[in-house]
């Protein structure tokens, strides 16, 4: 949840750079919150008619839709691309595989031309948690 609120903070940073660890988590918590607003737009009676998606989810996706976008183009910056790449993902089919690819590369190591590398800045707390999920 820290890396979820951790992006949230940077809300509209495009410049960096981010783990995958920070991306994937963002992106983990962020498709459960969705879920649990279109149960609760269900539950509630607030889609729009036919759609199965209400007011909760609508809300909810545009108020997180820059913080997700600034994610992944750090993400990007990391594995060291521009974050005009995020266009490839128009291309049907092809284009979010390649996405997918990227996000799931690991970053350079060092600092390239985006900033430091982000696992070179991991706190203590950081450290603790890698170890202890690592075993």
């Amino acid at each position: 949840m820290n890396y979820y609120l951790a992006v949230l903070k940077k809300y509209a940073t495009f410049s960096g750079r981010a783990r995958r660890k920070e991306y994937w988590m963002f992106t983990l918590f962020h498709i459960i919150i969705l879920i649990i607003a279109a149960i609760l737009d269900n539950m509630l009676g607030l889609t729009f008619g036919i759609i199965k998606y209400g007011y909760i989810y609508v809300f909810y996706t545009l108020a997180v839709l820059l913080p997700a976008l600034a994610v992944t183009v750090r993400r990007l910056h990391d594995v060291g691309k521009s974050g005009w790449f995020l266009f490839i993902g128009l291309i049907p089919i092809i284009g979010s595989i390649w996405l997918l690819v990227l996000a799931c590369k690991a970053g350079e190591a060092g600092e390239n031309a985006y900033g430091e590398d982000p696992k070179g800045q991991l706190s203590v707390n950081d450290d603790a948690l890698d170890s202890h999920l690592t075993t």
